[in-house]
């Protein structure tokens, strides 16, 4: 009787465990998909009841690794592909009006304040393709983009906890 009860502590244990897995895993998704990023992973990491510090970390880490494969790879692919699709040059020509005004004000500071300002397209994909749209140092280019998804992330994750809990009290769910 008693292996019997310390098996099934063991099974849902494990199940919760498996479940937390799959829910850090969509977490890490949401931060991969252009345009969600941190703006809508951190209120979905919320909405799943994972805890608001780890949803932080997690999120910062993956929005950082963003980072290079996206800036070395248009170092890699513009010259080779990318500059032929029309698409693309439109896109990156958008970037450069709404980015440039900050680089040319602030500096590299111009890059933290972009991505730090919780709004569509000023995430890390943009901030990324942005310096190096601009020719910006890379590693400066990579810790004001931490720096910067650091506040925007908190910005967000204030907003999500602090609605989540509204929602609660309004609805005692």
């Amino acid at each position: 009787m008693w292996i019997k009860e310390e098996k099934e502590i063991e099974f849902k244990y494990l199940f919760t465990n498996i479940c937390m897995i799959d829910k850090i895993g969509l977490l890490i998704l949401a931060n991969f998909i252009p345009t969600v990023e941190q703006l809508g992973a951190i209120p979905i990491g919320v909405a799943l009841g994972i805890d608001p510090y780890s949803i932080f970390i997690i999120s910062l880490i993956a929005n950082c690794f963003l980072f290079f494969p996206v800036y070395f790879g248009l170092k890699i692919f513009y010259d080779k592909l990318l500059f032929k699709i029309k698409l693309f040059n439109k896109y990156l020509e958008r970037i450069r009006k709404k980015g440039k005004p900050y680089i040319d004000r602030y500096g590299i500071l111009g890059l933290t304040l972009f991505i730090a300002l919780p709004a569509p397209l000023t995430g890390t994909y943009t901030a990324t393709i942005l310096s190096w749209f601009l020719g910006l140092n890379w590693k400066k280019s990579f810790l004001a983009i931490v720096v910067g998804s650091a506040i925007g992330g908190l910005i967000v994750l204030i907003g999500s906890v602090g609605i989540s809990n509204f929602l609660r009290v309004i609805f005692s769910f």
